[in-house]
């Protein structure tokens, strides 16, 4: 089964009057690379949010984001009003003649007489964040098979070229043949004293220097492979890759052997053909 590498997926939900929003998009890449943008507050548990955004994309250069709303008003500010008494009192106690006031206005300002009020993530916040990033990774996924489907067919339909191209280099071989036995036996007949036997020795050699079966044979079994492989394995990409590279080692044999203009032609298709594979191949996971 064909996925891409290429996706995007969000996902949001309010817990608790905090409205938490996560965006994951993928690029592709040789491997898992990870750019995540969280707020302070979930901080403690990126390692968390990475092990499951790795197991489950596996692999590509990801981008997530995690954004944190407050919905309702909240105060997390704590006045120590006994601490601040007690400041007032020392104050007032060293200069009796100023107002309260102003030793209010000192007070204040003293260590700890305002501080925040710790707020720990729960275990049920966590919990809620979690199921947020696998629903936002459920989305990413349909979105990778989508494209998944798009590639398939593209790939699909360059492996169909590439074969047809392969199909019609069967008709200019005999006539490749014929045309350099012909080109040969013209060349005898402009030399005196020519050892005929060495001269079809030769020609035999040259002639199966230029024999493009096997060629045949492996890329046709090159790109059965692929299809297989493309069809029936998960997270095939990078397999499809070695494949592909293959299949270029056999395209360009034919064309180093054919010494004909239309089979040349041809084999410029199936290159051309090659390299949208490649290219697709890339987005392949």
């Amino acid at each position: 089964m064909i996925l891409s590498m290429t996706g995007f997926g969000r996902a949001e939900d309010v817990f608790e009057g905090k409205k938490i929003t996560i965006d994951i998009k993928s690029l592709n890449s040789k491997s898992f690379d990870l750019n995540i943008k969280i707020p302070l507050r979930y901080k403690e548990k990126e390692f968390e949010i990475r092990k499951i955004l790795n197991d489950r994309i596996i692999r590509g250069k990801v981008d997530c984001y995690i954004n944190l709303e407050n919905l309702e008003e909240s105060t997390d500010v704590k006045i120590n009003k006994n601490l601040i008494d007690s400041y007032i009192s020392e104050l007032r106690h060293i200069a009796s003649d100023g107002p309260d006031f102003e030793y209010l206005k000192m007070a204040v300002r003293m260590p700890d007489a305002i501080t925040s009020r710790p707020d720990e993530l729960s275990e049920g916040e966590w919990e809620a964040l979690a199921k947020i990033v696998h629903a936002a990774v459920d989305r990413f996924e349909e979105f990778r098979k989508t494209e998944g489907k798009i590639l398939h067919e593209e790939l699909e339909r360059n492996l169909q070229n590439i074969e047809k191209s392969l199909s019609g280099v069967i008709p200019f071989e005999e006539e490749r043949i014929t045309a350099v036995k012909e080109r040969y036996q013209k060349s005898l007949k402009e030399f005196e004293n020519v050892d005929e036997t060495r001269f079809y020795q030769e020609m035999a050699y040259f002639t199966e220097k230029l024999d493009i079966s096997e060629e045949k044979v492996r890329l046709s079994q090159h790109l059965k492979y692929y299809k297989e492989v493309m069809d029936n394995e998960d997270f095939n990409g990078k397999k499809l890759g070695f494949i592909s590279q293959e299949i270029g080692r056999e395209i360009n044999t034919l064309g180093s052997k054919a010494n004909h203009s239309e089979i040349q032609k041809l084999v410029v298709m199936m290159k051309d053909d090659l390299e949208k594979i490649k290219e697709q191949t890339l987005n392949v996971l």
